[in-house]
């Protein structure tokens, strides 16, 4: 009896060490996994300040300096057409020329009256010094003078008419007429573009438009010339605003021989002369949400706090910081995903900001 006593007294005993190692070991491994739970491993950088050079592009159509539609201020049969299309003409050169024999009789009987009338009224200014007639009659031979000369310069005005000429230098673009058409007052009879200069013109967002300058450099490429950038510069910027709150800005382009551009073609502008800031920077993959409500996890201590931020530029990979953090301080760029507000971490790399 006293046997079975102590055995059974030998198992409780041996059975409660086990218990109570299996519960040390289940609590140690209960602390090991809140351990592991808590201190979640991040990566970090140290931020910095950094020069960033904002950029701006927009895709804009090129358009001739000057495009003018040359319109007919006579009646009458056309009889010569001097160009054809794309034909480069020069400021007063003749385009067309229209029936003038009815108007070369009428410059002619002018011309006529004219000198009759001046010869006439300087006749009369000797003879109203010798006495011999009237103020009056000199009056009146002063106003027939002045009657055919104005009928004169009416009848010059209507021969030159008849030879239409390109008011600028370019380039014939369309030529509606041939010769014996007839044209009216306002038929157009070609159209002329001077692409020596070029311009675009850009509606640009209000948020940019202040950062722009008349006069500043801008870039311009095209998908004709791959690879080739034209220097441009700003050369107006409007004062008022569409409905849709962007600004009216005009470009101009010198044309280039080597690579010469056209009116129509697609070009996209760089403007390339928006101030450079120092700013703080952080990469873009430290950034929790999006860019209009940003924030980033910065680490205190060994605890992430999450802080908002204000994003003030954008360069490449990374983002330029205007508010919310200071030059030095770290924040968390992998592992943020796991993160919440003041959770402890673990460092398992760092590194600066580029």
């Amino acid at each position: 009896m006293t046997k079975l006593k102590i055995g059974l007294v030998a198992a409780l005993g041996l059975g409660l060490i086990i218990a109570v190692l299996f519960y040390n070991k289940s609590r140690s491994a209960a602390e090991l996994r809140s351990d592991i739970l808590k201190d979640i491993p991040v990566t970090v950088v140290t931020v910095k300040k950094q020069s960033l050079q904002e950029n701006l592009s927009l895709v804009g159509t090129i358009g001739a300096n000057n495009d003018v539609n040359v319109i007919s201020e006579t009646q009458g049969r056309v009889t010569a057409v001097r160009v054809k299309v794309g034909d480069y003409v020069s400021a007063g050169a003749v385009l067309v020329q229209v029936d003038d024999e009815l108007k070369q009789a009428n410059l002619s009987a002018a011309e006529v009256n004219y000198e009759k009338a001046k010869k006439d009224y300087e006749r009369y200014q000797s003879l109203l010094k010798k006495n011999t007639i009237t103020q009056s009659q000199l009056d009146g031979a002063r106003l027939a003078f002045k009657s055919a000369e104005s009928q004169y310069t009416v009848a010059r005005r209507q021969v030159s008419d008849t030879r239409i000429s390109s008011p600028i230098s370019g380039y014939v673009t369309a030529r509606p007429v041939d010769v014996g058409a007839m044209v009216q007052p306002g038929t157009s009879v070609a159209n002329v573009v001077d692409i020596s200069t070029l311009k675009v013109k850009l509606n640009v967002a209000e948020k940019d438009v202040f950062k722009l300058r008349e006069g500043d450099r801008v870039e311009v490429t095209t998908e004709v010339y791959p690879g080739v950038s034209f220097d441009g510069k700003i050369s107006s910027l409007s004062a008022k605003g569409d409905e849709a709150h962007t600004y009216p800005v005009e470009v101009v382009i010198p044309n280039s021989r080597q690579h010469p551009l056209k009116a129509g073609m697609f070009g996209r502008i760089s403007f390339t002369s928006m101030a450079l800031k120092e700013a703080v920077t952080i990469p873009r993959e430290a950034l929790v949400g999006s860019i209009k409500d940003p924030q980033v996890f910065v680490l205190n201590g060994n605890l992430a706090r999450l802080r908002a931020i204000v994003v003030g530029g954008v360069a490449g990979m990374n983002l330029g910081v205007t508010q919310g953090l200071t030059e030095g301080e770290r924040v968390v760029v992998n592992g943020q995903n796991n993160l919440r507000d003041s959770t402890t971490v673990t460092v398992v790399g760092e590194g600066i900001a580029p």
